[in-house]
């Protein structure tokens, strides 16, 4: 995900698609975007009720698409014009739905949370009972009824990634006033939030005194368990956390730790937990003296501090967070293991507000953006069998898969509670062998355990094993796995995984006809027509293919001491194209349909990208390219997406991505938001919907200025979808927090439940700017997306 507190390497602000697979562009099909998308520019206006339906001009006249035989649901909207610059600061969707407020930053969700302040003045105290800062990933837990899940009233827990320090505050972080009361309101505003929302008269709201309302900070205890539990590496500095500051109190034993940071996508479990993933991290760690020379007491310590600083991109000014000024836990010249504690996946109990947060060791350690669970029947018939993909979010990074040893018992939810904890966590090979299908490819999951052999010569004709390498050395397996899993990057590096262009969401294909596993229940009784498919976003990459002085490329090291996001890759089957700005989507099926498959085959499902660029390859790039797996020399900017007319439904920097319960794909996008530069035909951001059959996409949403659009899911029936919208009016100054957007008091007076946004404030008050959660429904009250 991108902010103003995500290292450089995150920053979107070029978007490319490779060659386009048509031989000619239809013109007139562009032009007639363009003409449109103007004309919705100039008409644009604010709607009564807070609500703005951006499609009452449409950009492409498109007869809908038709469910299909195979589990596919349709797709009964046009799609809407691309938002251009001057983007204006509003939400649109297509004629015939609503977009209402559900929740922004600093409402209460918690009884006795106060009202958030225009000034953001409020303290930290407030925020704790308030709903936290930049949502990210979300989902919705049903409450249960007689008749099945509530369509009406859930628990809707939400990540809050990151803070805007400049607007958080009310006077920013100008000059030398950073204080602990600073740093504390800024940590009470990252983590998770969980909000009663209950459906009453028709209308959404937010249940504010409800039992179950909840914030999970940067502070709250949690415990860790599983594999690398109680090790050496997590035994950082005990620190007893106050609001007035933190003091040392010993050392942590390496089963508990406090909080949880930059939270980015989530995941669930069928046993109605929450996960969220713990992805940059590191930026919210700094120094306030050398960084490199931890003195541990155990040089062997040291050096493995080291090596993790640099292939997890701990630096000292870490993205501007000055938490390590005031806070000394999160200072790492002085408690360097403390990073340790984060990089995982986080279990939450959503209905038990007094279970402690668990972070699941199992799964491993990295920038984890996404947990896509999936389940199926194993090659010897056993049922339940689980499974988690996972992208680790920068540039030349992994995807991985986490199979449970244990089945999933959906009749015993207490013998689920710890199911996490033991399995094999797998990292992905994209081979270049072709697959049974046109267009497909073979690929390979390989085990992180210590008996896989690495791509590491022993001298000795053969290759070292995983246990053989001094990076993961120990005195047993037991120690040797807690290693590998602690130092996840480097245990792919070493067994020679694919280098992917910033894996982002991953997406289990769903069917509406029973197959596939999906919230709303069904079956995984998979079969040829019925895939166990998975897709992954692989939002951009301007290193690849080089980039840099001249057009050399480089890998990460096998020896796992690459510096985060550094290499410079050659272009190879799965990431085709050089200097990838604007990103592509990869999906790939289970051999046999079974969750614990070690093989897969696989292909691109688009490659993102704008029809009218006219951008060319740079001088420092490899000029050829490997689109439709051939080597090939040409425009690689342009995409490959298939929309009516050519162009009308054009994205790029593809990151969220999510399949409802009807067959349906929908694809946030994260790039820079102003709708400028390598953006200027694609717009704004925006959330589209893709049909999985013919690749089709439309667009259905589009976003105010400098945001991303991110977190998406619906209420079992379909009829009501919640969207995140994050950081709206990005990168603004403290003494202008209205600089670029002041969205959404920009589009709305009211929230969805009729009660005024900010109280006092009529619509189209110049307030500060708030990432918010919409309710998406229709008019006719219909399914979403038919």
């Amino acid at each position: 995900m991108k902010g103003n507190r995500h290292p450089t390497n995150d920053l979107t602000i070029n978007s490319s698609g490779n060659e386009s697979i048509r031989d000619v562009i239809d013109r007139t099909g562009i032009d007639r975007r363009r003409f449109l998308g103007a004309g919705l520019q100039a008409s644009i206006a604010v709607a009564l009720a807070g609500v703005y339906t951006g499609a009452t001009l449409r950009s492409a006249a498109a007869a809908p698409l038709a469910p299909s035989a195979n589990g596919f649901g349709g797709i009964g909207f046009d799609s809407i014009a691309a938002k251009l610059a001057p983007v204006a600061n509003s939400v649109d969707v297509p004629l015939g739905y609503k977009a209402e407020l559900l929740v922004a930053w600093g409402d209460p969700i918690v009884a006795g949370g106060p009202a958030w302040l225009p000034d953001a003045s409020q303290s930290a105290a407030d925020q704790e009972k308030q709903y936290g800062m930049h949502n990210d990933g979300m989902h919705y837990f049903p409450f249960a009824t007689r008749t099945g899940p509530s369509n009406e009233r859930g628990l809707l827990c939400v990540n809050n990634e990151y803070t805007h320090e400049e607007i958080l505050f009310t006077d920013g972080q100008v000059g030398a006033g950073y204080t602990i009361a600073k740093c504390r309101k800024s940590q009470a505003a990252h983590g998770v939030s969980i909000l009663e929302v209950r459906k009453t008269n028709g209308k959404w709201g937010v249940v504010r005194t409800s039992s179950l309302g909840r914030r999970i900070t940067s502070n709250t205890p949690m415990r860790i368990s599983g594999p690398a539990a109680g090790h050496a590496l997590l035994q950082s500095k005990k620190y007893a956390i106050a609001p007035t500051g933190s003091a040392q109190i010993g050392v942590n034993n390496g089963f508990e730790a406090n909080g949880t940071i930059n939270n980015c996508a989530h995941g669930y479990t069928p046993w109605g937990t929450y996960l969220t993933c713990e992805e940059n991290w590191n930026g919210n760690f700094g120094a306030t003296g050398a960084i490199g020379s931890p003195n541990t007491g155990s040089a062997a310590l040291d050096a493995v501090v080291v090596n993790q600083q640099t292939r997890y991109g701990v630096t000292a000014g870490g993205f501007g967070y000055r938490w390590h000024t005031v806070d000394p836990r999160l200072d790492v010249s002085t408690n360097p293991l403390e990073t340790n504690l984060f990089g995982w996946v986080v279990e939450i109990d959503p209905f038990d507000p007094a279970s402690k947060p668990v972070k699941r060791t199992a799964l491993g350690r990295f920038k984890h953006e996404s947990a896509q669970v999936a389940l199926s029947y194993d090659a010897q018939g056993i049922a339940n069998r689980i499974a988690y993909y996972q992208g680790d979010d920068e540039r030349n990074e992994y995807i991985y898969k986490f199979v449970a040893t244990q089945a999933f018992n959906p009749r015993n939810r207490a013998a689920n509670r710890e199911l996490l904890d033991s399995g094999i966590l797998y990292v992905a090979k994209f081979l270049s062998t072709p697959g049974a299908s046109t267009g497909s490819f073979r690929g390979e999951w390989i085990a992180l355990v210590p008996d896989t052999t690495s791509v590491i010569a022993n001298g000795q004709g053969g290759f070292f094993k995983l246990r053989e390498l001094p990076q993961f050395a120990g005195a047993s397996d037991t120690e040797v796995q807690a290693l590998i899993l602690i130092k996840t990057r480097q245990a792919a590096d070493a067994v020679g995984a694919t280098m992917m262009d910033r894996p982002e969401w991953a997406a289990l294909r769903t069917y509406t006809d029973g197959y596939g596993y999906n919230y709303s229940g069904g079956g995984y009784g998979y079969d040829a027509t019925h895939p166990l498919e998975v897709y992954c976003t692989l939002t951009n990459n301007n290193r690849r293919g080089g980039g840099g002085s001249t057009n050399a490329t480089s890998v990460n090291n096998p020896n796992g001491t690459s510096a985060a996001g550094g290499a410079r890759p050659p272009v190879d089957v799965a990431n085709p194209r050089p200097d990838n700005d604007y990103g592509h989507i990869i999906r790939w099926r289970e051999d046999g349909n079974y969750v614990t498959a070690t093989g897969f085959e696989w292909d691109l499902f688009a490659l993102c990208g704008d029809t009218a660029t006219t951008k060319t390859l740079g001088a420092t790039y490899q000029t050829a390219n490997l689109v439709d797996g051939v080597a090939g020399i040409g425009p690689v900017y342009q995409g490959n997406i298939v929309d009516a007319p050519a162009g009308s439904a054009d994205l790029g920097a593809p990151d969220g991505l999510w399949f409802d319960q009807f067959g349906r794909l929908w694809i946030q996008t994260d790039q820079a938001g102003n709708a400028t530069g390598d953006f200027a035909n694609i717009g704004a951001n925006c959330m589209a919907c893709a049909d999985p059959n013919t690749k089709e996409i439309r667009r259905f949403l589009t976003s105010p200025n400098n945001c991303e659009v991110t977190g998406v899911v619906n209420t079992p029936d379909g009829k009501s979808m919640f969207v995140g919208i994050q950081h709206p009016g990005e990168d603004s100054v403290a003494a202008n927090p209205t600089q670029f957007s002041n969205w959404p008091q920009s589009q709305f007076g009211k929230n969805s439940a009729g009660e005024d946004l900010v109280a006092g404030q009529a619509q189209g008050a110049n307030i500060r700017p708030r990432s918010s959660v919409l309710v998406i429904t229709r008019d006719d009250g219909g399914v979403i997306g038919a």
